[in-house]
């Protein structure tokens, strides 16, 4: 029966409310600049949103289950230069320092469906801890992948 389902359809990640609130984040137009993705309880592989906000990422690394695997996504501005800003997105895989060794163990593949999900991102960061989520660092390395813009600030 391999192959007879699409990966995303399986795990959820084809949502509607996802796909809606990852066009939030990345809209100019919309405050929401985070959102979450989490295994739904009781659903087995399932994820499903869990929750958006609009306090950047550390409303989003508040909003992180150290018992969990989940998935963030937010919009980062930072200033380019005196006239200009950068807009640019962060993908986060959360691994929770107490999340189970077979859960751990399906990270990689599952993150892969994710990052096709969620697909314009400038970095993805892999963190079990907040610290690693510090808006300062993660604009230190955007600025260091930053380069050229060809994709019109939609990084």
């Amino acid at each position: 029966m391999l192959g007879c389902h699409h990966p995303s359809a399986m795990n959820g990640l084809d949502a509607p409310e996802i796909a809606a609130a990852y066009e939030a984040v990345r809209s100019d137009k919309d405050t929401t600049n985070w959102l979450l993705v989490s295994h739904a309880a009781g659903s087995g592989q399932k994820l499903t949103l869990s929750r958006t906000g609009s306090g950047g990422v550390a409303e989003l690394s508040s909003a992180l289950d150290d018992a969990q695997v989940q998935y963030g996504y937010a919009r980062v501005e930072y200033a380019n230069d005196k006239e200009s800003r950068r807009v640019k997105f962060v993908l986060v895989v959360w691994i929770g320092e107490g999340t189970g060794v077979m859960r751990k163990a399906r990270v990689s593949v599952e993150s892969g469906d994710v990052k096709r999900a969620l697909a314009h991102h400038s970095i993805a960061v892999t963190a079990s801890d907040r610290a690693d989520l510090d808006e300062g660092d993660l604009v230190a390395r955007l600025r260091k992948v930053g380069g050229a813009d060809y994709n019109g600030g939609r990084g």
